[in-house]
């Protein structure tokens, strides 16, 4: 049977009941560090609502006055539409229990009635129809942890999910549908070869093995019972460089002017010449930002089989990533072209 809603979880620190409403509010965050991306708060949301139209979430955070706080926060286009809602209106409700578990009740930011009122509305919209139901959702968090539901997930012009649980029982990818099939053939033919580069574009596991330049120390994604091996890009590459890129920042009358080395790393694809493969993987923070973003057209050939690895953490995060990474693009493509020439 297909499933109708996307669950994940983390078994990180949890959110406060302050936390969970800045995380599921529109366009705020307190990230403002050089070290952190997600500096403009409408990630999770928007990233969430392409899934499905509903999304609710769990979460589980010990303080420091000998009591967990458990939330548990709903936004939900469905609601808001046939509500008849013009502002974006995201019912929560908050508990708080011991650490050993006991004493559950209610954790108030108003008064009874308002936390009643949630309460009744994240029943009726959400998938979970009473309190035992919901409160229930926590169990599988732990001591302190996350949860998020998606469900009423999009469908395809075919009416079938956009997601495909059933191709591999260890994946979730993304369905062509036979609109997409019939009019672009040939896009359907690159989807499915094998190469990651084409991979990543419908497989979630492989997308998720090349997410991080370097997998962080003691974690790990487990994807549908199987964890994802991580997966470097740059190892793949053959005739390997090392290219000290010094790109130009703060150049403006005003600005001050850093004088930043990046170390980039270039090479052909082991299926070189055989695979039109090529493109820059530019990582933020650690964080793949842009996969195999094309700096040539693919019916040039120039950069051929040329790819590379680059870890930008110079610039400055934006609302559109590729504004961040456009003064990037022409120092890619100058370097793709090196590496190409010396091939030839």
């Amino acid at each position: 049977m297909v499933p109708q809603l996307f669950l994940f979880k983390d078994d990180g620190g949890g959110m406060s009941p302050d936390d969970i409403r800045m995380c599921m509010s529109l366009g705020y965050s307190q990230k403002n560090s050089n070290t952190t991306i997600g500096q403009y708060g409408n990630g999770f949301k928007t990233s969430v609502m392409r899934l499905g139209a509903d999304v609710i979430v769990f979460t589980r955070q010990p303080n420091n006055k000998g009591f967990v706080t458990q939330s548990a926060g709903l936004l939900s286009y469905t609601f808001l539409i046939k509500t008849g809602h013009e502002d974006i209106v995201v019912p929560m409700v908050d508990f708080k229990l011991r650490l050993d578990g006991t004493e559950l009740s209610a954790n108030l930011r108003t008064n009874m009635d308002d936390w009643i009122s949630n309460l009744g509305t994240i029943l009726r919209w959400s998938p979970f129809s009473s309190e035992h139901e919901l409160l229930k959702q926590f169990d599988d968090i732990g001591k302190h942890g996350t949860k998020v539901v998606v469900y009423n997930l999009w469908l395809n012009n075919d009416e079938n999910l956009e997601l495909d649980f059933d191709t591999d029982e260890r994946d979730i990818q993304l369905r062509v549908g036979t609109e997409e099939k019939s009019k672009q053939p040939k896009l359907n033919a690159l989807l499915v070869k094998e190469h990651i580069s084409n991979q990543y574009q419908i497989s979630l596991r492989v997308y998720s093995s090349i997410l991080y330049l370097h997998m962080p120390e003691n974690f790990r994604i487990i994807l549908r019972g199987k964890t994802v091996q991580h997966h470097s890009i740059a190892v793949d590459l053959k005739h390997t460089q090392y290219i000290a890129y010094k790109p130009q920042i703060g150049s403006g009358k005003d600005s001050n002017v850093k004088d930043v080395t990046v170390i980039t790393t270039i090479g052909f694809t082991k299926e070189a010449p055989f695979v039109n493969v090529h493109g820059f993987n530019v990582y933020h923070k650690n964080r793949l930002i842009m996969p195999f973003w094309k700096v040539f057209h693919d019916n040039s050939s120039r950069g051929w089989g040329v790819v590379g690895v680059m870890e930008a953490n110079f610039m400055e995060p934006a609302h559109d990533v590729h504004d961040v990474f456009s003064c990037t693009l022409h120092s890619c493509a100058r370097i793709t072209r090196y590496v190409r020439s010396i091939g030839d």
